[in-house]
C-alpha cells in the first residue's frame, strides 16, 4: 500500500483587523495617494465646515467626565445622563459633594456605570486637590486621571483646540481602513499612520469628519455608499457594495 502524503495545512486566510469589531474594514495597501486624501478632507470639511463634539458640556471639566462616561457607549445615552447630572454637579467640588452613591441613579442608565462612577469621582478629587479645581490641560495630566487614557485625553485636547488631535475609536478606525488611510491593526498605529497621511491643514479637524461620516454615513452595517459625497475615492465601494453590504 502506498503511502498517503501529509497533506499540507491550508494558508490562513487573509484576516481583517481583530478590533473595532462590527466593522467591514479591508486591509488595503498603504500609504494612500496624496492628492486622494486631499481631495477626500477638502469635500469632507465643505459639508461639516466646522465639526464638533456631540456629547454636550459647558466647561473642560464637564467635558473630561462626558467624554470619559461616553466609553462603549452612545453620546446620545450620555448626553441624556448629563443633561440632569450636570445640572446638579458641573465642577468637581459638586461633584464629590454628590458622592460615588449619589452619582450611580444619574449615570445608571449607560454601560459599566459602577466602574464610571468610582473614576468620576477618583478624578475630580485628584482635580481638586491636585490642580486646584481645575481640569490639567495637557496629555501627561489627563492621561493621569482615573478613567481618562490616551483616547479620551485625545478628544478633550482636539475639542478645546489646544493639540490637533486624533482618537480612534470604532469610528475612525473603520472609516480609516475603508478609505485606505490607514491600515494597521490597533487603535494607536491606525493614529500614527492618519498622522503620517493627513494634511496639516486638516488634522485639527480630521478627527470630527472621520467619526461623523462613519457615525452618520459610512456606518458598520449598510454603509450608505450611493449617497456619500466621497464614495468615488474609496477603494473598499466597489467591494461593499458586490458583497452587498453597502445601502442600495
Amino acid at each position: 500500500m502506498k503511502p498517503t502524503k501529509a497533506r499540507k495545512p491550508a494558508a490562513p486566510a487573509a484576516k481583517r483587523p481583530a478590533v473595532m469589531t462590527g466593522a467591514s474594514v479591508p486591509v488595503l495597501r498603504w500609504p494612500p495617494d496624496e492628492d486622494r486624501v486631499e481631495e477626500i478632507f477638502q469635500r469632507l470639511s465643505g459639508v461639516m465646515p466646522d465639526p464638533k463634539t456631540e456629547l454636550n458640556f459647558s466647561n473642560p471639566y464637564t467635558l473630561v467626565v462626558a467624554v470619559a462616561l461616553s466609553a462603549q457607549a452612545t453620546d446620545v445615552s450620555v448626553n441624556k445622563a448629563t443633561d440632569r447630572l450636570f445640572a446638579v454637579a458641573d465642577t468637581p467640588k459638586k461633584m464629590l459633594a454628590l458622592g460615588e452613591e449619589g452619582l450611580i441613579p444619574y449615570i445608571a442608565s449607560i454601560g459599566l456605570y459602577r466602574g464610571k462612577a468610582r473614576n468620576v469621582i477618583a478624578l475630580s478629587r485628584i482635580v481638586l486637590e491636585q490642580h486646584g479645581g481645575e481640569v490639567p490641560l495637557d496629555r501627561d495630566g489627563l492621561q493621569a486621571l482615573p478613567g481618562v487614557g490616551r483616547k479620551t485625553a485625545s478628544v478633550v485636547l482636539n475639542e478645546l483646540g489646544i493639540e490637533a488631535a486624533i482618537a480612534v475609536d470604532t469610528h475612525v478606525f473603520r472609516v480609516s481602513h475603508r478609505l485606505g488611510l490607514a491600515n494597521a491593526s490597533t487603535p494607536d498605529k491606525v493614529e500614527a499612520q492618519l498622522f503620517k497621511v493627513v494634511p496639516e491643514e486638516w488634522l485639527p479637524k480630521a478627527h470630527h469628519w472621520l467619526i461623523l461620516h462613519g457615525r452618520y454615513t459610512c456606518t458598520a452595517r449598510k454603509p450608505g455608499c450611493l449617497g456619500c459625497i466621497i464614495s468615488d475615492l474609496c477603494p473598499s465601494r466597489a467591494g461593499l457594495l458586490a458583497l452587498g453590504e453597502a445601502r442600495t
